[in-house]
C-alpha cells in the first residue's frame, strides 16, 4: 500500500507540474515558478484536501533534486573560467554578499524577528540565482555581450561562496552563536577539504570517465557518473558536510572530463525529474496565508533585494575598474534570489532554528524578484545610457578618470611576469601544506571512527599510534619536499629582489634565502604536530619513526620528486587542456 501512495503522490506531482509549466510557458514566465506554483495548488494549505498523502517520501525524492540541481550546476562551474573572470567578479561578487548579508540581517532584526531567522534571512538574500540568470540572459540573447560575461564570473563565485557559507550556518545553527575561532576552524577545515577533494579528484576521476566512456555504452558512463556522484556525497556527510556541497564539488571534478558533453546528455533527464520534484516540494511547504500575514515583510525585502543588490553590484564593478554602464547592467541583472536561497531556507528548516514562516518568506520574494528579472535586464542598457545623460559632465568625468587610472595600474613588462611567478609559487605551496593537512586529518578521522577495528588488529595504543602517524608521514613527504622547494625559491626570488646591491650584498641574500626555508620547516612541523595530535605516538616512539622517515626521505628523495612532479603535470594538463570536450 505504502509503494501504491508512493506513485500516487508522484503522478499527482508530475501531472500537476507538467500541466502548470506548459502554462507558465506560454504565458512567457520561468519555468520554475511554475513548478512551485504546482506544489502551492496541490499542497495541503489549499482547499479542498490533500492530494499528497506522504509527504515523507516526496521529501527524500526532493532531497534527490536538490543534489542533481547542485551537481548540474557544478558540471556548469569551470575552474578554468575561474581563473579568468578576474578581480572584477570577485569584487562584485564580495560587495554583494557582504551588504544583502549585513541588510538582511538588520532587516530581520527591525522586524523583530530571532537572531537566527535574522541571520539566515541575510544568507538567504545574499545569493542571487544562477539559473534564472542565465536563463533570462541567453533568452534576451545577450550571452555574448561584455557584462555577461562578467555576471557569469559573479556567478561562478557565489556559487563557491554559497557552498561555504551552507557549511558555516550548520557549524552556527548547531552552537547557536557565531564565534570568531569557531567560524576560522570551520573555513580551514572547509579549505582544506575542498583543496584536497579537486586535486585528488582532477587527477583520477575524470580520466577514469573518459576510460569509461571509450566503450561507447550511455548505460555504463550513466551508471559511473551516479556513482562517483552519491559515494562523494556519503563520503561529505560521514565527514560533517552537508550533501549539496558534495553534490557540487563533485560536479566539479567531473566537468573537468573530456567527455562532459556525454555526461551532461545522459544526466539532464534525472536533473529535470528530480529537480521538477523539488521545486514542487518547494511549493508544498508554502502556506498563502503565510504570505497574506507576512504581506509587508515580503514587500520590504523584496525591495531591499533589487535596491540593495543593484546598487551593491554596481559599486563593486565600478570599484573594481568597470565603466558605468557595464557596472549597473551586471547589478540589475543580478537583483533576485533563487535555489540557494531555498536551500539556506530548508536547511534552517531541517535543523529547527529558524521560525516556520521564513520559509514562505523566501519563496514568495524569489518568485516576485524572479518576475522581475528580465524586464531589469531589458531595462539596464536604456537606464544606463539615460542616466549618462542628466549625470553632472564633472562627474562622468571624475569616473571616467578613475576607471582609467585604476586600469593603469595594471603590471607590465618583467614586474608583471615576477607578480606571476610569485603568484605561482604561493599558490603551489598552499596547494601542497592543503594535501599535508588532509592526509594527517584524515588519518586522525580514521583512527577516531575505526578505533574498535585499529584496536583489534592493534591492541598497543601507542604502537597503533606511531604506525599511522609515521604512514600519514610517509604520505606527506613528497608534499612536504615540494612546500619546501617552493619556498626555497621564493626565498631565493625575495632575496634577489630585496636585497639590494652593497658590501655585504652576497652574505646579506643568503641569509633571506635560508632563513624563510628555516622558518617554514618549523611552521609546517607545528601544522604536523597540531593535525595529528589525536595521533600523536609517545617521545620514544616519535623519535624511532621520525628516524626511519628520515631514511627513508634519504633514498627515496629523488623517487619522491620525480612522483610529485608526475602528479603535477597531469593535474596541469587536466586544467589546462585546449581540447575541446568531445564524445
Amino acid at each position: 500500500m505504502h509503494t501504491i501512495a508512493f506513485i500516487q503522490d508522484l503522478a499527482v506531482i508530475m501531472l500537476a507540474a507538467g500541466i502548470v509549466t506548459v502554462l507558465f510557458h506560454l504565458l512567457r514566465q520561468p519555468v520554475v515558478l511554475g513548478y512551485i506554483a504546482a506544489g502551492v495548488l496541490i499542497g495541503p494549505h489549499t482547499p479542498p484536501y490533500t492530494w499528497v498523502t506522504d509527504e515523507q517520501s516526496i521529501s527524500t525524492v526532493a532531497e534527490l533534486g536538490l543534489i542533481f540541481l547542485l551537481f548540474s550546476l557544478g558540471l556548469e562551474f569551470s575552474l578554468r573560467h575561474l581563473r579568468r573572470v578576474g578581480a572584477t567578479a570577485v569584487v562584485a561578487a564580495l560587495a554583494g554578499i557582504i551588504t544583502m548579508l549585513w541588510l538582511g540581517y538588520e532587516l530581520g532584526l527591525a522586524f523583530g524577528w530571532s537572531v537566527m531567522d535574522a541571520l539566515f534571512l541575510g544568507a538567504m538574500l545574499s545569493i542571487s540565482s544562477t539559473t534564472i540568470t542565465i536563463k533570462a540572459i541567453d533568452e534576451l540573447g545577450l550571452k555574448q555581450q561584455a557584462f555577461a560575461h562578467i555576471v557569469f564570473g559573479i556567478l561562478i563565485v557565489e556559487d563557491v561562496l554559497a557552498i561555504a557559507m551552507i557549511a558555516l550556518l550548520s557549524g552556527v545553527a548547531a552552537t547557536g552563536t557565531v564565534v570568531a575561532g569557531e567560524v576560522l576552524a570551520t573555513l580551514g577545515g572547509l579549505t582544506v577539504f575542498l583543496v584536497a577533494s579537486l586535486v585528488i579528484g582532477i587527477l583520477a576521476v575524470p580520466r577514469l570517465l573518459d576510460y569509461v566512456a571509450r566503450f561507447r555504452r550511455d548505460e555504463m558512463l550513466l551508471v559511473g557518473v551516479l556513482g562517483l556522484l552519491f559515494g562523494f556525497c556519503l563520503l561529505v556527510t560521514w565527514l560533517g558536510y552537508s550533501v549539496a556541497l558534495g553534490a557540487f564539488v563533485i560536479g566539479v571534478i567531473i566537468a573537468e572530463a573530456h567527455s562532459l558533453p556525454r555526461i551532461e546528455r545522459l544526466i539532464a533527464p534525472l536533473r529535470d525529474m528530480f529537480s521538477a520534484v523539488f521545486f514542487v516540494a518547494v511549493g508544498l511547504q508554502l502556506d498563502p496565508q503565510a504570505l497574506v500575514d507576512y504581506a509587508g515583510p515580503i514587500a520590504a525585502i523584496t525591495a531591499v533585494v533589487v535596491i540593495g543588490k543593484i546598487l551593491a553590484r554596481f559599486f563593486g564593478g565600478f570599484a573594481a575598474g568597470q565603466n558605468g554602464r557595464v557596472s549597473l547592467r551586471v547589478g540589475m541583472s543580478l537583483a533576485q534570489i533563487g535555489e540557494f536561497s531555498f536551500i539556506i531556507a530548508a536547511l534552517g528548516a531541517s535543523l529547527k532554528v529558524t521560525s516556520g514562516f521564513l520559509y514562505p518568506v523566501a519563496v514568495a520574494v524569489s518568485a516576485i524578484t524572479t518576475l522581475f528579472t528580465p524586464y531589469l535586464i531589458h531595462a539596464s542598457d536604456p537606464l544606463a545610457r539615460r542616466l549618462r545623460i542628466v549625470m553632472p559632465y564633472s562627474l562622468r568625468r571624475i569616473a571616467h578618470l578613475y576607471t582609467q587610472w585604476l586600469q593603469g595600474l595594471r603590471l607590465q613588462g618583467d614586474r608583471a611576469v615576477i607578480a606571476a611567478l610569485l603568484r605561482r609559487i604561493l599558490l603551489q605551496t598552499f596547494v601542497n601544506l592543503c594535501l599535508v593537512a588532509a592526509i594527517f586529518a584524515g588519518v586522525a578521522w580514521l583512527a577516531r571512527t575505526r578505533a574498535a577495528d585499529i584496536a583489534a588488529l592493534l591492541p598497543h595504543r601507542p604502537t597503533a599510534n606511531a604506525l599511522l602517524w609515521g604512514a600519514a608521514l610517509l604520505l606527506s613527504l613528497p608534499f612536504l619536499i615540494a612546500a619546501y622547494r617552493k619556498l626555497k625559491a621564493l626565498a631565493m626570488l625575495l632575496a634577489e629582489m630585496g636585497v639590494h646591491a652593497g658590501r655585504h650584498t652576497d652574505r646579506a641574500r643568503r641569509v633571506v634565502a635560508e632563513v624563510l626555508p628555516a622558518v617554514s620547516i618549523a611552521a609546517m612541523l607545528l601544522l604536523v604536530g597540531a593535525l595529528s595530535s589525536s595521533i600523536l605516538p609517545p617521545a620514544e616512539l616519535l623519535v624511532a619513526v621520525l628516524a626511519m622517515v628520515a631514511l627513508a626521505l634519504v633514498l627515496l628523495r629523488r623517487i619522491l620528486v620525480k612522483l610529485h612532479s608526475r602528479l603535477q603535470i597531469a593535474l596541469i594538463e587536466t586544467l589546462q587542456s585546449d581540447k575541446a570536450h568531445q564524445d
